[in-house]
């Protein structure tokens, strides 16, 4: 008997803006770049990558390469995805002295 696989594709269960949103943040929490890039990639599947693209401002063939497993997106197209996405990044210090104060 053959085993059957399909593939997984994380974008199916990322539906909602909540579960997007909070992906993202345990993304940026990690610091690893290229876990945000894939959290980006899976949050812009889930929303339709072709649409993501054209609110972003680049082609879809950019956006997949800039979010995938070895891409390394620009801060502009870091920037034109989450606004495109309608999310938005926010900043805080991790401790006391974080910034070299």
């Amino acid at each position: 008997m053959t085993l059957k696989t399909t593939p997984f594709d994380a974008a199916e269960y990322f539906d909602d803006a909540e579960s997007q949103a909070e992906l993202l943040a345990d993304a940026f929490e990690t610091g690893d770049a290229t876990y945000i890039a894939h959290a980006l990639g899976v949050i812009a599947r889930a929303r339709g990558m072709t649409a993501v693209a054209k609110n972003a401002g680049v082609t879809r063939e950019a956006l997949y390469k800039a979010l995938s497993g070895k891409g390394d997106p620009r801060l502009s197209t870091l920037l034109g995805v989450t606004k495109a996405l309608g999310l938005q990044l926010d900043v805080k210090p991790i401790g006391p002295g974080s910034l070299g104060a």
